[in-house]
């Protein structure tokens, strides 16, 4: 390949690098899962008080992920992943003393000082995946851009997979919970210190983006109807403006039920294994791997096939809210059918379906708000859609700690469909391309956003 074109493609090495930092930020937030067993013996912890403890995060994931659009918006996208990447970085490894700093200093309760630690934590994560839109609509071009969000989003099943031999290798290998959250943090730093040597906000600013490839994007955005709705100098609409479009509303409550699902497998799984089949740590490591197999694979062949149905039809209508909507309903009809499976074969192999199927649309979330929003407010409309979506992170490991203290680990699966038939019905009505206060959009030619 020449160094011509080698450069004309620049901007895969972005998207490479983003997807690896996203890969480290979620396995950073599932390897505790890993280490419940240690914890929970260590402090004492019941099955209640363990489901708060994976719960926390939630709260400060959810103020992370609203400002971290925002911000990403106001001071580009690359001061913001310097701040929440050394940020997380730290609070990981801080971790590893949470317990401890809440018996020293907050009445003697290790509750608290879980609570404390991962709630800033995951404050410090939640911009990741708003910064990842912002990145992939200042970057990629219309035509690859649901291709391109999946795959940036790829590191939410892949490293949901590599969770558990990364954690379990790391418990192993150091017979220490505590050095596997150093070993975490210090990764991140050193990831992020690479990203940063050759990204830039924009391709406009980038040395390394060749003209034809810069030409390529700037035509892309000619022909973007979101672009096309700013007039030049027009100011941004107000963050509120958010909750007048009813699409971005609805496609938050769809991108719910799939953080819903993420969630619930990725804090309980492991736990569920050893509960109710007797599975060791020596066993989880990879057991843990395979609910997310399938879902590496979807969460790339949606973001293709939501492509493919807008060349065929020209219908974003089709290609982003039906296919959604028909990914959630088989996910819906899976976990139904987990709740009363009885062997650990049959349940490992629908929760793998499930999960698949739930992964199959999750580029669609995020392609609607870029098909939707004006392109300076991506960042801020990202932001809002993750930070209402995250509440599921709260309710998903809290509630299933409830729930599954009174009733059982079957009533978790019951609890996963209903979240996703809720999700089904929204998607059902979502209207991309119909933004806040904005006029309907233009009519395009197939492969163009609407």
């Amino acid at each position: 390949m020449t160094t011509e074109s080698q450069n004309s493609r620049f901007r895969y090495r972005i998207f490479t690098m983003v997807v690896l930092l996203a890969l480290i930020n979620y396995i950073d937030r599932g390897a505790m899962s890993y280490a419940a067993a240690h914890i929970t013996g260590e402090y004492g912890l019941d099955r209640g008080e363990w489901g708060s403890v994976l719960g926390y995060f939630g709260y400060g994931y959810m103020v992370g992920a609203l400002f971290g659009g925002m911000l990403s918006d106001r001071y580009g996208p690359r001061k913001v992943w310097i701040v929440a990447g050394i940020a997380w970085s730290l609070f990981e490894i801080a971790t590893a003393w949470a317990g401890d700093f809440g018996l020293a200093f907050l009445g003697g309760s290790a509750l608290a000082g879980f609570a404390t630690i991962r709630i800033l934590f995951g404050a410090a994560e939640g911009p990741a995946y708003s910064i990842i839109n912002k990145t992939i609509a200042n970057w990629a071009t219309t035509r690859e851009r649901g291709f391109v969000v999946g795959f940036g989003l790829l590191s939410t099943p892949l490293g949901a997979l590599l969770t558990a031999p990364v954690a379990v290798g790391l418990l192993t290998l150091t017979d220490s919970w505590r050095a596997m959250f150093f070993v975490l943090g210090g990764a991140g730093l050193v990831v992020l210190v690479f990203f940063m040597r050759i990204f830039t906000d924009r391709p406009e600013t980038n040395p390394r983006v060749s003209p034809q490839e810069l030409a390529e994007i700037q035509a892309s955005r000619v022909q973007s109807a979101a672009a096309a709705a700013e007039a030049p100098g027009a100011p941004a609409l107000p963050w509120w403006s958010f909750f007048r479009s009813k699409t971005l509303v609805l496609n938050t409550l769809g991108y719910f039920s799939f953080m819903y699902v993420n969630f619930l497998l990725l804090t309980w799984t492991p736990k569920y294994l050893q509960d109710n089949f007797g599975y060791s740590l020596s066993s989880l490591w990879y057991m843990g791997m395979i609910p997310w197999v399938g879902a590496c694979f979807t969460v790339l062949l949606g973001g293709r096939i939501s492509d493919l149905l807008f060349k065929r039809t020209g219908s974003l209508k089709v290609a982003r809210s039906w296919f959604a909507a028909g990914c959630l309903l088989a996910t819906t009809l899976c976990f139904l059918l987990v709740s009363q499976a009885q062997s650990v074969f049959a349940v490992i192999a629908l929760m793998t379906l499930a999960n698949a199927l739930n992964a199959l649309p999750n580029s669609v979330y995020w392609a609607v708000v870029i098909d939707t929003a004006p392109s300076n407010r991506v960042g801020t409309f990202s932001g809002l859609m993750h930070f209402f979506a995250n509440i599921a992170s709260i309710l998903a490991p809290t509630l299933t700690g409830y729930l599954t203290a009174r009733h059982g680990y079957s009533v978790m699966f019951i609890a996963a469909s209903v979240a996703t038939a809720v999700g089904m019905f929204a998607m059902l009505q979502v209207r991309p391309g119909v933004g806040p206060r904005m006029p309907a959009r233009p009519t395009l030619q197939p492969g163009a956003a609407k």
